[in-house]
């Protein structure tokens, strides 16, 4: 696999700060941003120069401790820490990797005595809890790498010589810390010589097809054409396309799944024509406290992404605008989820709790 740039990483140690690459200006620029408060953390997750549930999820860690090694009030550490982390939480409301790293960073450093201390913290002792939440970020990271790595492992061998593959949205480095879900099971693939073609769904309104998946499989060699998004049928039913492949930002309990707007369209074109549908997710982006799909929450995104599309007006003034930036995939659509612990299938309640 050709090297794509890393979408974040740490530089320095304590004082340090987070370098993300600006997904935003992609595919014309590579350009990054250098976050130095969890403020300017918060506003990248916000408006998507960081997105994908797992880079999400990492960045937030990474926000933590920015937070944190500025930390000069009067407050106890474990009051600092509660308000960075609520205020992160506040910055998307569906990917739950979000919560799930904000989470882990709490419970790490809420097993330190020092950090439940009410008193002002020392210097030291600071420094100290503040290394610690850098360990942890740094894990997360780490973690998520092997575990993008096991899931292309694993899926590999769903894809075969001649096959169409297609994808919706973004599921590749560029959503993770490297490799990717979805595309880390092409990825694998091709690393074995397989011969197969992708097609990339453009994915309105923000086009990650078209601006992030088209490029980042072309920078790893790998076959691909882009379609608009109502173009799926009409491939699906030429025969040219033989699995879809997504990722994921929540799994509830019964595999249930949301992911970007437009998916469950693709899932019911796939059901229609069968076709098999594969989620491809690591084990921090199921949500098992939530029974089924209706209790995920959906994020409404602003409704100029719909009327001025990248700063041209395409729509009349005053027109109303219905702008969920996922939709939710009912287990019963899905063939299988490929997560790093192996192939789910199917993907019901019961299996995915022994998983």
């Amino acid at each position: 696999m050709k090297s794509i740039p890393r979408t974040l990483e740490w530089i320095g140690d304590l004082p340090g700060h987070l370098r993300l690459l600006d997904q935003t200006l992609l595919p014309t620029d590579l350009a990054y941003r250098d976050c130095r408060s969890v403020e300017e953390v918060w506003e990248s997750i916000r408006n998507l120069r960081v997105r994908g549930a797992p880079a999400i999820g990492i960045a937030a860690a990474f926000g933590v401790v920015l937070g944190m090694q500025v930390h000069t009030e009067s407050a106890s550490c474990a009051e600092r820490l509660n308000h960075i982390c609520d205020y992160l939480r506040s910055s998307r409301p569906t990917a739950v990797n979000l919560f799930w790293a904000l989470d882990r960073m709490e419970k790490k450093l809420l097993s330190e005595p020092e950090a439940l201390a009410k008193d002002r913290p020392s210097s030291l002792t600071l420094h100290a809890l503040t290394r610690i939440l850098l360990s942890e970020a740094i894990a997360i990271q780490r973690e998520d790498r092997q575990m993008c790595l096991a899931i292309g492992r694993i899926g590999a061998h769903l894809i075969h010589d001649g096959y169409g593959v297609l994808t919706h949205c973004n599921a590749g480095s560029l959503a993770t810390s490297e490799f990717g879900t979805a595309l880390a099971v092409l990825y694998s693939a091709h690393d074995q010589g397989k011969k197969f073609h992708v097609f990339a769904d453009e994915t309105r309104p923000l086009l990650q097809g078209a601006r992030l998946t088209a490029w980042e499989l072309q920078q790893a060699g790998i076959d691909v054409t882009l379609l608009c998004d109502n173009m799926a049928g009409q491939v699906m039913r030429e025969g040219r396309v033989h699995m879809v492949i997504v990722g994921a930002d929540r799994i509830a309990a019964n595999g249930d799944t949301a992911n970007k707007i437009g998916t469950y369209s693709v899932a019911v074109l796939a059901k229609a024509h069968g076709i098999p549908f594969y989620v491809a997710a690591p084990s921090s982006t199921f949500d098992l406290s939530i029974s089924d799909g209706s209790q995920i929450p959906i994020e409404q995104r602003d409704p100029r992404e719909i009327t001025e599309g990248f700063g041209k007006v395409i729509a009349p003034t005053g027109v109303r605008v219905y702008n969920p930036a996922f939709d939710v995939t009912p287990a019963e659509l899905i063939t299988g989820i490929i997560t790093e612990k192996g192939l789910i299938h199917p993907a019901d309640a019961r299996i995915i709790r022994t998983n």
